[in-house]
This record gives C-alpha cells, structure tokens and sequence, in this order.
C-alpha cells in the first residue's frame, strides 16, 4: 500500500513530496489507481505527522475528503471520470430540477448521547435531506458521522457532513443544540449556568452568521435560561427561538395519565408547562381523554378524588429525568422523539400545538421582564406561529406566574 507523511508542512506521497494540499494529492493518484485501491488507501493510516498531531490531522483530512465537491462519489473515475453520467443517461426532451424544489437541511450541534439520539430519529424519520453533526470532538465526530453514513442502505437517502468548524451548517433550516458543559462534583447550579452561557457564546452567533433565517431549537439544559441567552445572541426574531421545554415533560404526563386510565397516550390530551423543572405546571383542569374533560366528567357523576392523587402524578413526571438517569446514567431516547417531532411540526409546517418554551411576556399575567417558558404554541415553517389562548384556573395561572419569576431570577443573576 503507499505510504505518505509530512516534511516540513509538505505532503509526501510515496516519498514524493509536495505542497498541494492531501486531497489534491488523492485526486492525483486515483488517475493510477482503481476506485478499490482508493477506498482502500482511505481506510488505512496514509498519513503520519511527525509532529505527533496524527489523529487531529487524519480527521480533518477525512472531513476534507467527504466534504469536498472534488472528492464526491461521482468523479472518482479514472481520470476524474463522472460515473453518474457513465452510468445514467437522460430521457428526451429533459429539464432541469425546479428552482422551486425545497432542499431541507437540519443541523445538530453537540453528538452526545442526546444529540446523536435526535440524529438518528431525524434519519429515521426521513425529516431532512441533509444532516450536518458539529462538535468540539473531531474522533468522536467523525465516528458518529461514520457510524451514521454505514446504515445508508436502510435509511431514507440523506446527505450527512460533520466538522468542527460552523461552516458546515450554512444554509440550515434547523439548528438543533444539544452541546453543554457537565456539572463538576460540588458546583452549584448558577456556576455551571455561567459555563453554558460562555460556551453558547462560541455555538449561537456562528450558527447566526451561516444560517440567518434558521430556526434555532434549544436542547440543552437549563433549557428556558439558555433559550432566553440564544435570543440574545443570536439577535433572531422571538419566533425563530424555540426550547425544547416541557414537550417532553408533557409526554410523560400523558403517559402516567394513560397507564392509570388504561387508554392510548395519543387520546390523552394534558399540558406541562412552565419552567422545564421543579415549579412545573400541571394543567389538570384541562385535561380530556377522547375529547371528555376528565376533572368535569368525575364531577358531574360525583366521582371523589384526592387532590393529592393529582399531586403525586406531577411528582412522578418531575421526577422522571432523574430516575431515568440513575437507571442508566443519562436520558437520550424519549429526548430524541421529542425534538424530532417538534422539528417534524417545523419544518413541515403542521401547526400542530406543542408545550414548548417560548417568549412568554405578556401572556397570563408575566410582566416582570423578558422570560422564556413553556406554553401551549402553535408551530409552523416560520417558527412559533401562536400561543393557545388555553383556560387557567386562578391557582393555576399564579402557579405560572411564580414558574416565570424562578426564572427571571436566574437569569438576572448571569448579567446578561
């Protein structure tokens, strides 16, 4: 097999030495060999840097060569060769595609265990023509990417790029960001807050820059506070700034509600919102199954309830993350059907209603400063369509009410 390495910033192939850049050397060679011997020469360590940077080098030359439009599939003839021509001739009297034709491209940044769990429900789901995975890792990155590209054959055709730098995101119709910093042992909440914010600070304004009129989805925790600082950086319009919130929380909700009742999750229709954690709100008053008002129904038949029975269900929604994690150390696949289906009502503009943490000013009584929250939102192509003018009881709303105010005081800690 040929062998290469690199004197002095040169490329060396075969002991020959030049400074044009790897994957020129690559196009170059493959006029001699045959596409086998090439995927071959990729698969194995062409490249050593003696200055001991192999690994970081070796991934971004195989970015290079799967990025690159000189290195796509359909040139990798002999002589440079288009195969697709080769290989395909056109129908009489053809056009061109439409210049109509949408072309959806979703890009994840961060490919932990919740990122790469909404990556695969997005291919699975077939949400998106293209994929673009960034994060800090370039090994890890281009493993996940890998490891992705070789189900090919049983996946909906997608286009899948990963890379360290946010150019690989140009042009996306989602942004989707899982990235955050882990909390050390002993640091408080507000301190690893601060670290999020100063990460986000590197992840939202290029994400802006390649994509402006992206729609940004917040995944990352605390999820309200850093909705509100993507806002801020991103200088994007409220409607184009969503958090995942309590789409999640209100899924689990759902499902307690149906395994008790004994009926399908999808005929519950029942409301987490607020801040996506401990002052949560339970919307029991407007809760129907089959279109029946449940607390209505057991009231007009004189069926007694417990109070407490109601309390202790929110409890266990709250409690759910956590027990999920002490079980198996983090939480990736209920996270992924959630923002794969919100993306779903995005980008296929559904208009379907989904809790999710939205600018929340002005709505029930919130007034004391800009505040991201979950609501009751309509969503659609351009983002937050509406809030749901939903009914709350007086406890309810000041429930809400007190939700909001945990936040702002959060955020007015960070000085921002």
């Amino acid at each position: 097999m040929p062998s290469g390495s690199i004197k002095n910033g040169a490329w060396s192939l075969r002991g020959r030495e030049s400074n044009v850049k790897p994957y020129q050397v690559i196009n170059r060679a493959t006029e001699k060999q045959s596409l086998r011997s090439l995927v071959r020469l990729l698969e194995t360590t062409l490249l050593t840097d003696s200055t001991n940077k192999s690994t970081s080098t070796l991934s971004n030359f195989c970015f290079s060569y799967y990025n690159a439009k000189e290195c796509s599939a359909s040139s990798l003839g002999p002589g440079g060769l288009d195969l697709a021509q080769a290989f395909f001739k056109p129908i009489q009297n053809n056009a061109p595609p439409s210049p109509t034709k949408r072309h959806t491209k979703i890009s994840v940044i961060g490919v932990g265990n919740v990122g790469m769990a909404i990556a695969q429900t997005i291919l699975t789901q077939d949400l998106a023509d293209e994929l673009a995975l960034v994060d800090a890792k370039p090994d890890k990155l281009r493993g996940e990417m890998l490891d992705l590209q070789h189900a090919a054959a049983f996946l909906p055709r997608t286009k899948i790029n990963a890379s360290v730098d946010y150019s690989v995101t140009v042009g996306s119709d989602l942004c989707i960001v899982t990235a955050g910093a882990r909390q050390n042992p002993g640091e408080s909440r507000l301190n690893l807050l601060q670290r999020n914010v100063a990460l986000f600070s590197n992840i939202i304004p290029p994400l802006a820059k390649y994509s402006p009129d992206s729609i940004l989805l917040i995944v990352s925790n605390p999820v309200d506070v850093l909705t509100y600082v993507s806002w801020k950086l991103s200088g994007f319009p409220s409607n184009r700034v969503i958090g995942s919130g309590t789409n999640l929380d209100s899924s689990r909700f759902r499902f307690l509600i149906a395994d008790h009742l004994d009926v399908n999750a999808q005929d519950v229709q029942a409301y987490i919102i607020g801040e996506h954690g401990d002052s949560s709100v339970a919307l029991w008053s407007s809760i129907s199954i089959g279109g029946v008002p449940v607390l209505s129904f057991l009231k007009n038949q004189q069926i007694a309830y417990e109070k407490q029975t109601l309390e202790d269900i929110h409890k266990a929604v709250i409690d759910s993350a956590y027990e999920v994690i002490s079980l198996k150390g983090y939480t990736s696949w209920a996270i992924g059907y959630s923002v794969a289906n919100l993306a779903r009502s995005l980008l296929r503009d559904q208009r379907k209603i989904h809790p999710v943490s939205v600018l929340a000013k002005g709505f029930y009584g919130i007034d004391g400063g800009d505040v991201f929250l979950s609501l009751p939102a309509q969503l659609g192509r351009g983002g937050v369509m509406g809030v749901t003018n939903i009914h709350l009881t007086d406890e309810e709303a000041e429930r809400l009410r007190k939700s909001a105010e945990t936040i702002l005081e959060v955020q007015s800690q960070l000085g921002l």
